[in-house]
């Protein structure tokens, strides 16, 4: 099963977003923490809606714990990757991590990626939202590795 792992996020919104995303598409979730808001599971169910009954959350307290928790590869999906994410070879049991929203994550962590991506852009323009860009990497991880399990065709 592939993953998506968010360092850190700062908008309680966005995770609200990955939690919907990863309910509907089947896949896991893991919060690298602190986050940049308090973890209010009212607010984050404001966002979440009922999805959140719907997912396999799991919340780590620190970089350093979730790198003991976690076995497989890490992917950092990140706009100083050389890699377009249509090009890279997508395994079962991937972890695409996403950056803060603020400020990405620390060189630290971008050296443990076993792999790096990125989603090519419009020069000139800095970066997607932390969801959307990750909706659309993990939509390809999970055609090339038939890892919608739910999906009905």
């Amino acid at each position: 099963m592939i993953s998506l792992a968010l360092y850190q996020p700062d908008i309680a919104l966005n995770v609200g977003s990955a939690i919907r995303l990863c309910a509907c598409l089947d896949t896991r979730l893991h919060v690298i923490e602190p986050c940049g808001f308090p973890w209010d599971k009212k607010k984050i169910r404001s966002s979440a809606m009922d999805y959140i009954d719907h997912i396999d959350l799991q919340r780590f307290s620190s970089w350093e714990a979730y790198q003991q928790s976690v076995t497989g590869r890490i992917l950092l999906m990140t706009t100083k990757a050389s890699v377009p994410y249509t090009d890279f070879n997508f395994q079962p049991g991937d972890i695409l991590l996403a950056g803060r929203e603020s400020a990405g994550v620390p060189d630290h962590v971008h050296d443990r990626a076993d792999g790096r991506v990125l989603i090519p852009m419009r020069p000139g323009l800095r970066s997607l939202n932390i969801v959307n860009a990750s909706a659309i990497i993990l939509g390809e991880a999970l055609r090339q590795t038939n890892g919608y399990s739910t999906a009905k065709t």
